[in-house]
């Protein structure tokens, strides 16, 4: 076979089976079909994957950033910190809120941000800019976890609240500095987590998203903020309801939004959920697969640095490629590998580099994040995937160059 004739393999995709297709079709034939028993079953299976105390679903991994952000108050001449390197929505949600965001650097081989980028970030701020402070957002990038725990001891030291963006880090773990192993979702060290189920996630609910958290206040904040801030627990009325024996009785306590998960999307999850022991071995064997036949490319074409004794379960299989030494540019590169029908992407563009954000912040830079960037390209993974296609990808490669 020809590298033309392989077939086309995409940088991540979706995997349905016959048992996901069937969980959807029941739903379908029932009685619900937006917010039912079967988003509430999801949930609960979540926070075992999770392990926190609550989980709130939602229509998207974008909403529940936005939902944390207003479940915690921000409003304008607030700050979040967040890092340079990451999909737009994670600074964007702070902004829904009319806040603003200060961008840290990141770690140049991870694309994360780290304790360091944070210090150093805040001792450029003013006075008045460190005040405004109130919260911070590290991504797990590509299923590997942040210096969260660090993160979160800078965080208190300073009073601000942390949401940790893990919407492409369903089911990895970690250990912290005691060597206990966490997961992902538990909220050990944060006020909130944020997750994606986007086809290209581990999980795949069409679209869709959760909040977890352990805190019961938050939880119920989450909770009438997806549901444009509505109120139908009669304890819990504080307008002309209150004391009342209405039924068709509701209150709007907050300005929320129609963030709501549907049943028809917490089938699917649901299903899904229940492959993901196996999903998360093919993704490590792929992992594996691929860290082993790069060896001989290194130091021009690698994979991104994984923090050892992490249990990540990698969303992105992110190689760091020295387009320069290797005589050729990351353009004529990517068109190369999509002749021979290999997929790639780049996760991320630096936030600040967009026009939006270049037009409201003037022009930034972060030498991390630039340096991220500038070798950054995602290649396929996922779990239709076999370990002769990683094989096939990695000839290619070589071939190419």
């Amino acid at each position: 076979m020809t590298s033309g004739d392989h077939k086309y393999l995409p940088y991540g995709r979706q995997f349905l089976d016959e048992d996901d297709i069937q969980a959807v079709s029941d739903v379908l034939r029932g009685d619900w079909l937006t917010t039912g028993p079967t988003v509430a079953a999801f949930e609960d299976k979540f926070r075992t994957v999770a392990g926190s105390n609550h989980v709130v679903s939602c229509s998207s991994g974008t909403a529940a950033l936005h939902m944390a952000y207003m479940a915690l108050g921000l409003c304008p001449g607030d700050r979040v910190i967040v890092p340079s390197i990451s999909f737009i929505a994670t600074a964007n949600g702070a902004l829904y809120c009319g806040a603003d965001v200060l961008f840290t650097d990141v770690d140049p081989d991870s694309g994360m941000m780290r304790a360091q980028d944070v210090l150093d970030l805040i001792d450029g701020l003013t006075p008045d800019e460190l005040a405004s402070v109130v919260a911070i957002t590290p991504v797990n990038l590509a299923g590997e976890v942040a210096e969260i725990e660090a993160i979160n001891s800078i965080a208190r030291q300073n009073g601000w609240k942390m949401i940790i963006d893990s919407c492409h880090a369903v089911g990895s773990r970690y250990g912290d500095g005691r060597g206990v192993s966490r997961t992902a979702g538990d909220c050990h060290f944060a006020d909130m987590e944020v997750f994606s189920f986007h086809p290209v996630k581990t999980i795949a609910m069409g679209e869709g998203g959760a909040v977890t958290t352990n805190d019961a206040a938050l939880y119920d904040k989450l909770c009438l903020l997806r549901n444009h801030g509505m109120e139908r627990n009669p304890d819990k009325w504080t307008g002309r309801g209150a004391g009342k024996a209405q039924p068709w009785y509701y209150e709007m306590q907050h300005l929320g939004y129609n963030y709501r998960q549907s049943d028809i999307h917490s089938a699917l999850g649901l299903s899904q959920l229940k492959k993901l022991p196996a999903f998360i071995e093919k993704r490590q064997k792929l992992v594996a697969k691929y860290d082993a036949l790069l060896t001989d490319m290194s130091p021009h074409i690698r994979p991104i640095t994984s923090a050892p004794g992490h249990g990540a379960v990698r969303h992105l299989y992110v190689v760091l490629i020295d387009f320069g030494a290797l005589g050729t540019t990351r353009e004529d590169f990517v068109a190369a590998l999509s002749a021979r029908n290999i997929g790639t992407q780049v996760h991320y563009i630096p936030i600040y580099a967009h026009p939006y954000y270049r037009d409201k912040y003037g022009e930034l830079s972060r030498p991390g994040a630039e340096e991220y960037y500038a070798r950054t390209l995602s290649l396929p993974l996922h779990v239709s995937l076999t370990e002769d296609d990683v094989t096939y990808v990695i000839e290619q490669i070589a071939d190419v160059l």
